[in-house]
């Protein structure tokens, strides 16, 4: 038992017995029949904090012969497979993280690598040529271990954050090509053949194509815009979210708007860090945004390329946007497009994608108040200062300030029309939703809600847990007047469909003359009960 070399199952224990944890050891059947396949590494790259790191301490506590997990297991998923103990604790497992190592060791990653490796086997096994290469080194181990007519003891190799390194150290191809070349032994070589059981790795990027260089080539990938059968391994699956709130007594519905959003493979998905800090603190807010990716959001959205500030406005008025995924060179240092940046914040997280019609959106409340936060310190000023405004705009609505709402909605107008090629209309529905911001976070928001005799423009429908605020219904006019939008409403019975939300209905009207540039607004309250 070492640091690198076969862990022991503390850290996968501590996770287990931690306030909130989700069983994902069904992810151990996919691994398991790797020993079986003549393709037996698997690259796993996602965003951070959707489990890579905690799926990485399961596979070392199952593997690792540093330790007995028999009793940490029994009851989890993998214990009622048929194959559960064939393969628990039989393994010499490797576990490295690299992003430990990349900064305190730039320029000698390579040698440092291996002398804490080395240091490691030679307890285990001190009758080794440790002056040969790693591959070589491990062969030997491996055919040591052999016995009369049975195989020797297989390794297991996990790397951690294995692209730290491509990615951080891009203008030092020397130290990019050493390092391949270090994982090349482990699971390309000719000795890695025999002696390797799997390889994990672990990743945000998908593995990026090196000219002349082939050593992870041979690698099974999984990503955010294609998880394939993982998908239900990393982030929570919508049925355990909805668990967790019955526990905790969380709202499942606000915190289906914070945190959902991500479909793989049919999964609704949630980011499992943000969804355990809202249980625990009791409270729904933007974990995310402090992150260090955070930092990505606003370097992306503010490139100049054609067409992305239309498409990352579209995204948070809530719609989709067409993205070719394949042009991306899996560099956060190469961004070449619009597609390209689209692509890096896929990967990222910020944002979710629709594999099947190909099209990128912002996934969930959380991550849209992260864009929020990235526009106000980016270089988008008059959007930016709109957006800051958005909370004023929903209470001027709510306390009934017509001339407030006429004003902000003017400001949002004029911020997103530059931006957005639609027609008059349609762009002044769309300045509306961008203009009430902030709503999610107390309603849910429907654009041409079906109601009465018609469509309400938009529909505010409170949650459960958004205390005394009223239902309210938008409906918008272009170069008539703001009473016969208000009538509308009446006339077609658009606020029956919110009786029974709250025990107010704020019916709201608004029109723009396009001759004068005037927004006028009234609002009325309904009873909401009868």
């Amino acid at each position: 038992m070492g640091l690198y070399l076969n862990p022991d199952n503390e850290k996968f224990k501590k996770i287990v017995s931690s306030e909130i944890y989700i069983d994902k050891t069904g992810l151990l059947n996919m691994t398991n029949r790797l020993f079986r396949e003549e393709k037996n590494c698997i690259a796993v790259s996602h965003a951070r904090r959707f489990g890579k790191s905690q799926a990485a301490r399961m596979i070392d506590a199952y593997y690792s012969r540093g330790c007995n997990s028999e009793e940490l297991f029994a009851g989890l998923e993998i214990s009622e497979s048929a194959d559960y103990k064939e393969h628990l604790n039989r393994y010499n497992v490797i576990h490295f993280d690299i992003s430990s190592f990349a900064d305190e060791y730039k320029e000698t990653i390579v040698s440092e690598l291996k002398r804490y490796l080395y240091d490691d086997l030679k307890k285990e096994y001190p009758d080794v040529d440790y002056s040969k290469t790693v591959s070589s080194v491990l062969y030997q181990i491996y055919e040591s271990t052999k016995s009369t007519g049975c195989t020797g003891i297989k390794f297991v190799i996990v790397i951690d954050e294995w692209d730290c390194i491509v990615r951080n150290f891009s203008d030092s191809p020397e130290i990019v090509h050493e390092y391949l070349q270090f994982l090349h032994s482990l699971f390309k070589s000719n000795e890695s053949q025999a002696f390797l059981g799997i390889g994990y790795i672990t990743g945000i990027l998908p593995i990026k194509k090196i000219e002349n260089e082939s050593a992870l080539n041979n690698f099974i990938e999984y990503t955010m815009t294609d998880p394939d059968e993982t998908a239900s391994y990393f982030g929570f699956t919508e049925e355990e979210v909805r668990k967790l709130c019955q526990s905790y007594n969380m709202p499942f519905d606000s915190v289906k708007e914070w945190y959902n959003g991500y479909v793989f493979e049919n999964f609704h998905m949630y980011n499992p860090d943000s969804v355990c800090l809202a249980m625990k603190k009791h409270k729904l807010k933007s974990y995310w945004k402090n992150t260090s990716a955070f930092t990505s959001v606003n370097r992306y959205i503010s490139l100049n390329f054609d067409g992305l500030k239309e498409s990352v406005i579209t995204m948070l008025n809530g719609g989709r946007v067409s993205v070719d995924t394949e042009t991306f060179q899996n560099d956060l240092s190469v961004i070449n497009s619009r597609d390209d940046a689209l692509t890096a914040l896929i990967h990222l997280g910020y944002l979710g994608y629709d594999s099947e019609r190909k099209k990128a959106y912002i996934p969930n409340y959380e991550v849209a108040v992260a864009f929020k936060s990235a526009l106000a310190t980016g270089n988008w000023t008059k959007i930016a200062d709109s957006i800051q405004k958005c909370e004023d705009l929903l209470w001027a609505t709510i306390d009934g300030d017509s001339s407030k709402v006429a004003e902000l909605v003017a400001l949002a107008h004029e911020a997103y029309t530059s931006v957005l090629k639609y027609n008059d209309e349609n762009s002044l529905s769309c300045a509306i939703t961008m203009a009430y911001f902030t709503a999610p976070a107390y309603y849910n928001v429907v654009r041409e809600l079906p109601s009465g005799k018609g469509f309400a423009d938009i529909a505010f429908i409170p949650r459960s847990d958004s205390g005394n605020m009223p239902a309210m219904i938008i409906e918008l006019k272009y170069d008539k007047n703001a009473d016969s939008a208000l009538n509308q409403i009446k006339e077609k019975r658009y606020n029956g469909k919110l009786k029974g939300y709250s025990d107010r209905i704020l019916v709201v009207g608004i029109n723009y003359s396009k001759d004068t540039r005037n927004y006028e607004c009234v609002i009325e309250t309904l009873d909401g009960l009868s």
